[in-house]
C-alpha cells in the first residue's frame, strides 16, 4: 500500500491512508484442503470514485500475481 502513495496511520499497519482514499486491512487463515494453510488478507478501500478508480488498477496489477 505505501508502494501506491499510502502510509500506515496507526502502530498495527491496519490502516493505510493516501492523498484522499484509505484502506483498512485484515489478515485471516484458511485451509482449502488438508494441510494446507494460507493467509488470507482484505483490503477494503474507502474514498471517492475518481481517486479509487485508478488506485485499485493500480493496486490489482501489484496484487496479482500468476503462481509457478
Amino acid at each position: 500500500m505505501e508502494n501506491l502513495g499510502g502510509e500506515r496511520v496507526d502502530p498495527d499497519g491496519d490502516r493505510v491512508e493516501g492523498d484522499g482514499w484509505t484502506a483498512d486491512l485484515s489478515e485471516a487463515s484458511a485451509n482449502p484442503a488438508g494441510a494446507i494453510e494460507l493467509s488470507e488478507v482484505t483490503v477494503t478501500f474507502e474514498g471517492e470514485p475518481a481517486v479509487l478508480s485508478p488506485l485499485i488498477e493500480r493496486f490489482d496489477r501489484k496484487a496479482i500475481r500468476a503462481g509457478g
